[in-house]
């Protein structure tokens, strides 16, 4: 090859090559106050996916005010992104003080929160309950009833299950109880109940629909291992994060940290992962960020969407004698 022709080729991968993104990225943790021990826990899960001089960590205290604060601070250092805060309270004030100057992926799950610019990370009751009925249809399911046990998850799994029904084509009840007996009419079964909640009244409807016939549907909310607990969900179809790749995560955190990481430590880790992914692609920006259609994650993967939500993919799970066996993937809302 001639000199010039290979100068030239030289300069076009020279070109090609993608510079990495240096630019910092905020953490905004409550790392005083009473939840100090989750935010450090969540700090050490981002440093296992994006370790680095570039990721500084910044104190909210677990308040609003506080989060403002470490967000203007987090900007004054000309962070190009920032993970985190925690709460829903604390992601409406620091999305005002950051007015969309950068990207922000808040750990809370309260879609009602998200905004063009920050974005709902965590795992709401909208994906899982999507997720599920969108596999009980796949599977021929047309008529559930939802139980409403009166709580924050249930009510907004309630709400989802009836936004969507029209764009799967299934019939959806919902019937709200408080004393754990949620059984339907007697001749007018459904085809399935789901149980967004978690806990006694959860498994004791369980045991009550055993005899029925009618599938039960779970969402994460419900996963429990104990022996007795897996004898009255058994047979059951419950929508959740994949729990061989958390358990990946769990392990990986354990040998290098000790403890037990939660949900909200692996949702730090995922967003850790993302930061890893958009430096090595050179920008941090939210038109990258929004640009790319499938990040891999231990909470499922997921996609970010230009009105602040996230479409994540969960696995279904069958419920065991011996635990939880995935059987599919569904993508939740």
């Amino acid at each position: 090859m001639a000199p010039s022709a290979l100068l030239a080729s030289s300069s076009v991968f020279a070109a090609d090559k993608v510079k990495r993104d240096k630019r910092p990225v905020a953490l905004l943790l409550p790392l005083s106050g009473p939840r100090a021990a989750l935010g450090l826990s969540m700090r050490q899960a981002v440093l296992l996916a994006d370790s680095g001089p570039e990721l500084t960590a910044y104190d909210t205290g677990g308040t609003p005010e506080g989060a403002v604060l470490a967000a203007r601070n987090a900007l004054k250092a000309k962070a190009a992104m920032i993970l985190g805060p925690v709460t829903a309270e604390e992601l409406t004030a620091v999305s005002a003080e950051v007015a969309r100057r950068v990207p922000v992926i808040a750990f809370t799950n309260n879609a009602v929160v998200g905004a063009p610019g920050s974005f709902v990370f965590g795992i709401t009751p909208a994906q899982v309950t999507s997720a599920i009925l969108r596999y009980a249809r796949s599977r021929g399911v047309r008529s559930i009833v939802v139980i409403d046990d009166t709580s924050p998850w249930s009510a907004a799994a309630a709400l989802a299950a009836g936004k969507a029904q029209g764009e799967i084509g299934i019939d959806v009840r919902v019937l709200t109880v408080t004393d754990g007996q949620p059984l339907p009419e007697a001749g007018d079964a459904p085809d399935a109940v789901l149980l967004p909640g978690s806990g006694a009244a959860v498994l004791a409807a369980a045991r009550n629909l055993k005899a029925t016939g009618i599938q039960l549907l779970g969402t994460v909310q419900a996963l429990d291992h104990r022996p007795a607990s897996l004898e009255a969900l058994d047979g059951a179809w419950i929508a959740s994060p994949d729990p061989a790749a958390f358990g990946r995560f769990a392990g990986e955190f354990r040998s290098r940290h000790g403890g037990t990481p939660g949900a909200l430590s692996a949702l730090a880790y995922d967003a850790g992962g993302i930061v890893k992914i958009l430096r090595a692609k050179g920008s941090l920006d939210e038109t990258a960020l929004l640009a790319e259609t499938n990040y891999p994650c231990v909470t499922g993967n997921v996609r970010f969407r230009s009105d602040g939500s996230v479409a994540r993919e969960l696995s279904i799970l069958v419920a065991g004698p011996q635990g939880y066996e995935p059987v599919a993937v569904s993508l939740g809302a």
